[in-house]
């Protein structure tokens, strides 16, 4: 028991950071109907963003306590991150708004490989480590079962995301907006509503969430390279999928699913096919349920 409790803290760690990206895929899509396949290497340049800031902070400055260091590794990643992101909606994606439905799916995953091989050429090939930013831990009372302090603040920080980002959904005039746009494009111009400004900013507020997950992943895993986009995007995809492609809560839940699926599976049976058995579990739902999990069916607007 001990140990399937110890492997349900590691598949939420894994699942919050899935959660994260996930996020940003359902946003886009539930707004412009549009799969940006591109967010996951979104999700790696956030992660290359932290790892510069902290290598500026540790070469020329030093000293800095861990917590600010990884308050601003975190800051400037999403800063950064958004600007990448408002500038690919801007110029790669708005223009083919109104084109065929396949023209922007070409153009995001050309971008991806754009993004994926612009930080091959200019960050190297190989992976790229930092030193262990958190390493200490916490055995709980009587048990064999540990939390490390990383594990906590991933989930901690993660919990805190979602919750202001639910307020900023349904209690601010931009999610007022953003879910106008998601209803209807055209009357939402009509009634005023700045469309080309809500949907950059959906784009803004993905990249920053996403580029926070890169900067957990990087404090988790220790190392980062230009290819880890490509994985953590298909299962955050995947997560959005699961959970109801448009449906906030259900990228969260589709990004827990897929966490505690891998963890469980490595740890009970091989780990060589733990991604057969997440993608397995998403054929097995979306037959019985084709929406999602907590998805809406979709309504062909006439």
């Amino acid at each position: 028991m001990e140990y399937f409790i110890q492997q349900l803290i590691n598949g939420l760690t894994l699942g919050s950071i899935y959660g994260l990206i996930a996020i940003g895929y359902t946003m886009v899509y539930g707004i412009i109907g549009m799969i940006n396949f591109a967010h996951g290497d979104i999700f790696m340049l956030g992660a290359f963003m932290a790892l510069i800031v902290f290598l500026i902070l540790t070469t020329f400055i030093g000293g800095v306590p861990v917590v600010l260091a990884l308050f601003l590794m975190m800051v400037v990643a999403m800063c950064l991150t958004s600007l990448w992101s408002w500038t690919i909606e801007r110029v790669a994606y708005r223009p083919l708004r109104g084109s065929f439905r396949l023209a922007p799916l070409i153009t995001a995953i050309g971008m991806s490989i754009a993004l994926s091989n612009f930080v091959q050429v200019t960050q190297g090939p190989r992976n790229k480590p930092i030193p262990p930013l958190i390493s200490s831990g916490y055995t709980i009372y009587g048990t064999n079962i540990t939390i490390s302090l990383k594990q906590i603040v991933i989930i901690v920080v993660t919990a805190a995301l979602l919750a202001a980002f639910w307020y900023l959904v349904n209690r601010t005039s931009l999610g007022r907006a953003q879910r106008a746009c998601e209803q209807d494009r055209k009357m939402a111009a009509l009634l005023g509503i700045n469309v080309d400004r809500t949907i950059s900013l959906t784009f803004v507020m993905g990249a920053a969430l996403a580029a926070v997950a890169g900067t957990l992943y990087l404090m988790f895993y220790g190392v980062i390279s230009f290819s880890d986009g490509f994985i953590p995007g298909v299962k955050a995809f995947t997560a959005a999928v699961l959970g109801g492609i448009g449906s906030l809560p259900g990228a969260v839940v589709g990004g827990l699913l897929i966490g505690l699926i891998e963890a469980l599976w490595s740890a009970y049976f091989s780990i060589d096919y733990k991604d057969v058995a997440a993608f397995s579990i998403l054929a097995i739902v979306l037959i019985f349920m084709p929406s999602g999990i907590l998805g809406r069916p979709e309504v062909e607007k006439v």
